[in-house]
């Protein structure tokens, strides 16, 4: 009874100084965002560009959004893993095969931790990696055109959560699993999870000049949730570190029953070491099935390719591949600053935030200062790694990003704040409130060896009284903060679509400049594609027509389409004859049951249409591209399905 109270006489007191700090710079003034005109902060003049990009995650949207800093201006937003009308992605012949899978076509995805690539610690901009919860997937957009061209899905693991980070020369992105599973997977009690089911973190590694992934390797681990990852750096390039929750190995009301330990681990994975053993053929390959699916941007198409077998490494009888390093209590984000020293784990059941050292790990490998093991991978003792602690600074701590100046700032989810600290002295320096309930933070560079210093955004999981009401469902909330003095200032609040999780954001010079305007039709090696309007045709096999197509302001060609049948699959290849920015073309017909394609400048995309009824129906451009896009528009004549009537298409002359 003594100690609840004693817990409890804490808590308030903590209650007490959050308010006071909260409210101490108030005064009979303005403050905060009121206290000077922060509108020009974030004012970018028409015809100017943001300084950064920002790309956040859509959660279950599946998708990545693409903002500006400081505007807050959403530009677009990148279909990956979920269908998109908008595009025709995941409709159109062409990409249907990105969101294959071994369970079939997953037309959506739950998508929540983009990485920017590096070279020598810095992100470079060249792609952009994302990761898929649900059904185990990582996504690679290429920057240059800011569309998905690949997508692996990852075996042997379940709610695909410590992912996707990337190494500091992009070796590896790696997939860790949040739920462990009986691996292989088979029939099995429920009750037998503890020390039957597993963990596999999944190394994937990226090919240096064109960025193809593929999964090198798993280490296959004890049954724990692996909730969050992120690389070494500097000194401690050549390790991973995973935060783990629920080493109680509990099944059901996780709630309690993965609340009762103490302490929960991070993971220390030496990859350098795991390539050594790979080398030595210290692995074994087990059988797997998973999709790997890649989009050639020659044929603007598609392909996906089934994949059989993985390598797995198994730390328990690999001396020096895995440490446990404890952390209190129930730790989610795992953050490593810029020098590569400090670990941090945030555990949301902890007072303190604990910060791990690397030398310290290193001695205490090499001095064998173990605390005993866990399925056979060493314990370290907690008291031999420890760097520092950072005492009481909030409530339910998440995540820690870093800038250029030794500073760390800490999201925390209860207190619905956003904590700043000092590396090395571990003194709070400043704090500011979110609203509500912050999740993520991102620092542009933030993981990486070179943040900025100057913005960071936090992105907030409850939004009410922030915006105009909606209904019920509102858009989450992020609030972008000036970060260049030594106080935190609030600038602005922007909405966000889906359910962000983490971001990513690098400075604009890294990309735009390298930004692709149009698809070369010299270089457009697409099946069915037509360059130039004679190329144009209409050719039957059986029940399947294909059009051959071509779109440029302000007709299509052919235009008019006579011999169609019902019953008939009729495809149509529409390419897109623009070679100037920023002039795509649409295509859509009456009754097309899947979506309206959007074709960008040189490029080809293709729609299926089966006409279930006879009669005269129209096709039209679905984008204004001109004065005349009204008048852009064809037919197709559907006869029964034992016509006779002889297949013609036409342009700019009556079909006889």
């Amino acid at each position: 009874m003594k100690n609840i109270l004693k817990t409890t006489a804490a808590l308030v007191t903590v209650l007490i100084t959050f308010t006071s700090c909260n409210n101490s710079g108030k005064s009979n003034g303005k403050s905060g965002a009121l206290a000077s005109n922060v509108a020009e902060k974030v004012y970018v003049a028409p015809g100017e560009y943001d300084e950064y990009y920002a790309f956040i995650s859509g959660g279950y949207s599946g998708n990545l959004t693409v903002y500006g800093l400081p505007s807050g201006r959403m530009f677009k937003e990148i279909p990956v893993f979920s269908q998109f009308p908008t595009s025709g992605y995941g409709y159109s012949e062409e990409t249907k095969p990105m969101l294959n899978t071994s369970h079939g076509f997953i037309p959506w995805g739950d998508s929540h931790h983009p990485d920017i690539s590096q070279t020598n610690g810095e992100i470079d901009g060249r792609w952009i990696f994302i990761n898929e919860n649900n059904t185990p997937r990582i996504a690679k957009i290429d920057l240059t055109t800011f569309e998905t061209t690949e997508i692996l899905e990852i075996p042997n693991s379940a709610g695909n959560h410590s992912s996707s980070f990337v190494t500091e020369n992009t070796e590896y992105v790696v997939a860790g699993t949040r739920f462990s599973v009986p691996v292989p997977q088979r029939d099995m009690p429920i009750k037998e999870y503890k020390g039957n089911f597993k963990g596999a973190l999944s190394f994937i590694s990226v090919e240096p000049e064109h960025g193809q992934m593929d999964l090198s390797f798993q280490i296959l681990m004890p049954g724990f949730n692996y909730d969050l990852s992120h690389p070494g750096r500097g000194k401690s390039h050549g390790w991973f570190f995973f935060t783990t929750y629920n080493t109680e190995e509990a099944n059901t009301l996780l709630e309690v029953n993965a609340s009762q330990n103490d302490k929960d681990f991070i993971a220390a994975v030496n990859w350098k070491k795991a390539e050594e053993y790979i080398k030595q053929g210290k692995f074994t390959t087990m059988p797997a099935n998973y999709a790997h699916n890649v989009y050639d941007e020659n044929t603007h198409t598609a392909t996906s390719t089934m994949k059989k077998e993985v390598r797995v490494l198994n730390p328990a009888e690999l001396p020096g591949l895995v440490y446990f390093l404890p952390t209190p209590k129930s730790p989610h984000g795992c953050d490593v600053d810029p020098s590569g020293e400090y670990i941090v784990g945030n555990g949301k059941l902890s007072a303190n935030l604990t910060v791990h050292s690397f030398t310290k790990m290193l001695d205490a490998i090499e001095n064998k200062k173990f605390d005993g093991e866990a399925y056979g991978i060493p314990i370290l003792k907690f008291e031999d790694v420890l760097a520092g602690s950072v005492e009481q600074p909030g409530l339910g701590p998440l995540h820690t990003e870093f800038d250029d100046k030794g500073n760390a700032y800490t999201t925390f989810f209860i207190s619905s704040e956003v904590v700043k600290w000092k590396l090395g002295t571990w003194e709070v320096l400043d704090r500011k409130p979110t609203y509500y309930s912050v999740g993520h933070l991102t620092i542009p560079g933030g993981n990486s060896r070179k943040p900025s210093g100057k913005y960071m955004f936090a992105m907030n999981k409850i939004t009410k009284d922030r915006y105009l009401p909606t209904g019920p469902e509102l858009e989450h909330s992020a609030q972008l903060y000036d970060i260049s003095g030594d106080k935190m200032e609030l600038l602005l609040d922007f909405p966000t679509h889906g359910e962000p999780h983490y971001a990513a954001a690098i400075h604009a010079d890294k990309i735009k400049s390298k930004s692709k305007k149009i698809y070369a039709l010299a270089d457009n090696k697409h099946k069915y594609v037509a360059k130039t309007d004679a190329d144009t045709k209409v050719v039957r096999n059986g029940n399947e027509v294909h059009i051959y197509m071509t779109t440029i302001r302000s007709h299509f060609s052919p235009d008019n389409i006579e011999g169609i049948r019902v019953g008939d699959k009729v495809y149509f290849h529409v390419t897109n004859m623009e070679q100037d920015f920023d002039v795509p073309h649409g295509f859509a017909i009456l009754g097309q049951n899947n979506s309206e394609l959007l074709i960008m400048p040189g490029q080809t995309k293709s729609s299926v249409w089966e006409p279930k009824q006879v009669g005269v129906w129209p096709f039209y451009c679905t984008d204004f591209c001109s004065a005349l896009h009204q008048e852009m528009q064809g037919y197709v004549r559907v006869s029964p399905a034992n016509s006779d009537t002889p297949l013609k298409w036409s342009l700019g002359e009556d079909i006889d």
